[in-house]
């Protein structure tokens, strides 16, 4: 089975520390995660025509699809150890209705939790879970 991926923008503070919580809470091992303004995560954007510049929100690509914002997050939550995917059922709630609580927090993320200069670098422990141009799926 193929791995769902993450994209996230690397230089958010608040990004970051999803990625962390995602990583610990990843038992099955199904997700790779790289950052939006890498090339690899800019070739998996265009390879599904979205923006290569693109830093609104979290990505996931699952089985062949591209899911953004609140779907992305509820789509991931639902394969995490923990309570997480007890907020799963809320995807049946229309995007529209979900979105903008996500897109307040996305607009004012780097005023609330603050910015780094670079993107972040995995740990070695962490390195497996990163997205590379060699892994991206085909």
């Amino acid at each position: 089975m193929e791995k769902s991926i993450i994209l996230f923008d690397g230089v958010c503070n608040l990004c970051n520390a999803s990625i962390d919580f995602i990583l610990k809470r990843d038992k099955k091992n199904l997700f790779l995660v790289g950052a939006l303004q890498e090339e690899a995560g800019k070739i998996l954007l265009q390879k599904f025509n979205a923006r290569t510049d693109y830093l609104d929100s979290l990505v996931l690509v699952e089985e062949g699809k591209i899911f953004f914002r609140s779907t992305a997050a509820l789509k991931i939550a639902k394969n995490l150890s923990g309570l997480w995917p007890i907020f799963y059922p809320l995807i049946i709630l229309p995007a529209w209705l979900r979105d903008p609580v996500y897109d307040w927090i996305g607009k004012n993320r780097y005023s609330w939790f603050g910015k780094k200069t670079t993107c972040r670098l995995p740990t070695p422990e962490e390195k497996a879970k990163f997205l590379t141009l060699e892994k991206l799926p085909n």
